[in-house]
């Protein structure tokens, strides 16, 4: 498979992505747990499709230590005994967030409430940011059909 563009060599990719991808480079120091951060980037990575963001996503958690167990489980997370309860509150924003078309109604007041049990509010800051952050990522790969497989961890970090 080949990508449809090459952003490393469009001088209009290099301004504006410049910019975006620092708004994800700060997004790793922010208050929002690491792990928190690579599980919610990849469930949002599976709903989409995005076969370049779950290599990507799957690579840097199991650098970081994430097990393979919690990495496989991640798309059957509502049956899975591996999550904390605040990861689960994260992973279900996440999706809620991410499906708004299937919806219709956004992030229902149960899922936000619950969500702000386990974060306060410059986690749920950052956790908004990154669920943005992550689909539409997804959508410049998407659209694009970006090749998986070949990401090494901290590539683009």
């Amino acid at each position: 498979m080949e990508a449809r563009l090459n952003y490393f060599a469009s001088p209009t990719a290099g301004k504006d992505l410049k910019y975006f991808m620092s708004a994800g480079r700060t997004l790793k120091d922010s208050p929002l747990p690491a792990a928190t951060q690579e599980l919610v980037s990849l469930r949002v990575s599976q709903i989409n499709g995005c076969a370049a963001c779950i290599d990507m996503h799957t690579k840097e958690a199991a650098a970081a230590g994430e097990t393979s167990v919690r990495l496989n489980l991640v798309a059957a997370w509502r049956e899975a005994t591996v999550f904390t309860e605040a990861e689960r509150a994260a992973l279900e924003l996440a999706e809620e967030g991410t499906r708004v078309a299937d919806a219709a109604t956004g992030v229902s007041d149960a899922v936000w409430e619950n969500a702000a049990k386990h974060y306060d509010e410059e986690q749920l800051t950052a956790l908004v940011i990154l669920v943005s952050f992550m689909n539409s990522v997804n959508r410049l790969n998407i659209i694009t059909q970006q090749p998986a497989g070949d990401y090494e961890p901290g590539q683009f970090h």
